[in-house]
């Protein structure tokens, strides 16, 4: 099937008509792109609008005329002037009933086991509009950004797909906000101010400091002090091995550090200053938490996957397959990470295994070269060559390991760079649900590098190549599977995959010899006909010239990144409505 055949699959049960949607939103982010492609997957016209003002939000339903907007990520109410003239549905991350700015904040500082996402149609009073759909999932101890990718994505997609089924039914009520019904199973909850979630050291336990930390993730963080220095701290787990006073900084790991608490310790990976203008960058935690870093002790840091503390790159092995984890936060993947990747690589190479599975993380595979580190370098133009060229040596030595079967995991999104580390491998399989943006051109029209002008044509031909690279809108796996550009893509629910893939990888293993002695001559016969060493010298002469020329559109895109700059206007290759005939 081809891509374009691909985007306008309708599985079974899709009987709606087609229709004009709006996504309105506060940002694109991950759950407003996927809802992008499943509408567009439905052949939906689909154009979005950032929710700058009442004005621009007129002004774009003016334009477009759509028949529904759908509000995947919003921070303030929509006017009455528009969900009275359009019927607008609000998807909140939260169960039948629930009202309120921090739903899912309560939920993990409340430790609920269950939560849920909830279809409800915009009303004058906030989350009080008629009920389209819900649904309900488990809880597990993680970030609240990390439940949002996964659990919470996941029911907004069965919530949209049953939104779509019922407005196709014309016998269909919505249900009511009735607090007497059983089914309302939620309630009115204010917003959940920061100082609920600033740490005590001397009082607060384990558990408090982990549910703290994992309801602030993402912007501001949890407030807290360490060392005399007040930051925001971001990305938790806790240690069972160490102890120490309640407070004080206890040992440090790849960048994290492990702080004592009253019954236990916690490792922290990331921190900002928390200063006077908030405009901290959020860095490795000992490089924002510790004055004197030698003072400090370095903790023994094992690739094995060791239970109960905190491991940033670890490896495991089972039935001569190797498996590297390298679960990075936010999928950025600093100087120092790609160096440390390519050493766990190299020690998976010299282990008894035929098959070397690339795992990433369970939120992100990969989105390319760390734009925190490089903003913080006193060169940033330095940074970002050192780590474009340690992102390109990782992703050489994937490409000959031609003694090995390399398999790309993707469990969690991937953007930039890190779409095209994945190509850098034998075999790619993806969970279905993920979201793709195989391109450089929003981050100030990089060129880009990780051998992209090889690893594209090679498995797609040189006009998949071009479409992929003018392309700046979000791919499902299906469309880059229809591309060439992935393998297999696994449907199921994002807990499951790995165990899947497992057992897929064991039914590789008789065919694995025969493929990687293929293997072996494609990759010689390549080196024949272009050396490796050419496409990254002509790649990183592009790229140099982003970093050092004249035009600035990186370092100002770049800047704007990391320090979360507010667009002043939707992009208009987002803005379908706004652009001219």
């Amino acid at each position: 099937m081809s891509a374009a055949g691909l985007a306008g699959y309708r599985p079974k049960w899709y009987i709606c008509a087609t229709m004009r949607i709006l996504l309105l939103t506060h940002s694109f982010n991950s759950l407003t792109q996927r809802f992008f492609i499943e509408l567009r997957r439905l052949d939906h016209e689909v154009s979005v609008e950032f929710d700058i003002n009442e004005s621009v939000l007129r002004e774009s339903v003016a334009l477009y005329k759509p028949d529904l907007i759908i509000a995947p990520f919003l921070k303030r109410a929509i006017p009455e002037s528009v969900w009275k003239k359009v019927r607008c549905i609000i998807i909140h991350p939260g169960p039948r009933g629930d009202r309120g700015p921090s739903s899912l904040d309560w939920a993990i500082m409340e430790h609920a086991p269950t939560w849920g996402v909830t279809a409800l149609e915009a009303a004058a009073e906030l989350d009080t509009g008629p009920i389209y759909a819900s649904y309900e999932f488990q809880m597990r101890q993680a970030s609240k950004s990390s439940l949002y990718r996964n659990e919470v994505t996941e029911a907004a997609v069965k919530c949209l797909h049953t939104l779509l089924r019922h407005l196709a039914d014309p016998s269909f009520t919505p249900g009511k906000l009735d607090y007497s019904n059983r089914e309302i199973i939620g309630t009115a909850r204010p917003f959940l101010p920061q100082r609920a979630r600033h740490i005590n050291w001397q009082t607060d336990t384990v558990a408090t400091v982990l549910a703290k930390i994992n309801s602030a993730d993402g912007s501001p963080g949890a407030p807290c002090s360490i060392a005399g220095r007040h930051a925001y701290v971001y990305d938790a787990c806790r240690e069972t091995h160490l102890t120490g006073t309640a407070g004080d900084v206890i040992g440090k790991r790849s960048g994290a550090v492990c702080i004592g608490c009253t019954n236990g310790a916690v490792w922290i990976t990331h921190a900002r200053l928390h200063n006077a203008d908030n405009r901290g960058i959020k860095l490795p935690a000992e490089h924002v938490l510790i004055d004197c870093p030698e003072t400090v002790s370095e903790l023994p840091v094992s690739l094995w996957q060791e239970a109960g503390t905190f491991q940033e790159i670890y490896y495991e092995e089972h039935d001569r397959i190797g498996f590297v984890h390298f679960p990075f936060y936010n999928g950025a993947m600093s100087t120092d990470q790609c160096q440390r990747l390519c050493r766990a690589l190299a020690f998976a190479r010299s282990r008894p295994v035929t098959i070397i599975a690339l795992m990433g993380g369970r939120d992100f595979w990969s989105n390319g070269i760390n734009l925190n580190t490089i903003e913080a370098a006193e060169r940033p133009a330095d940074e970002s060559m050192r780590n474009i060229v340690a992102m390109d040596d990782f992703v050489e030595n994937v490409i000959i390991s031609t003694n090995h079967l390399t398999v790309a995991v993707m469990q969690g999104n991937a953007g930039a760079g890190g779409v095209f580390m994945a190509l850098a491998a034998d075999y790619i399989v993806a969970r279905r649900g993920i979201v793709l943006n195989p391109h450089y051109k929003n981050m100030g029209n990089l060129y880009g590098s990780e051998f992209w002008t090889y690893l594209l044509s090679k498995r797609a031909g040189r006009d998949v190549q071009k479409e992929i690279m003018q392309h700046r809108l979000p791919i499902g796996p299906e469309t880059m599977q229809a591309y060439g550009l992935i393998d297999d893509v696994v449907d199921c629910p994002p807990g499951e995959f790995t165990g899947l893939v497992r057992r897929q990888l064991l039914k590789m293993l008789p065919d694995a010899a025969t493929l990687i002695a293929a293997k072996k001559r494609e990759r010689n016969r390549d080196e024949a006909m272009k050396p490796l060493s050419a496409y990254r010298t002509e790649e990183l002469g592009k790229m140099e010239r982003n970093f050092y020329g004249f035009d600035p559109s990186y370092h100002v895109a770049r800047y704007n990144f990391v320090y979360k700059i507010p667009l002043s206007r939707t992009p208009l290759h987002l803005a379908l409505h706004r652009k001219k005939n």
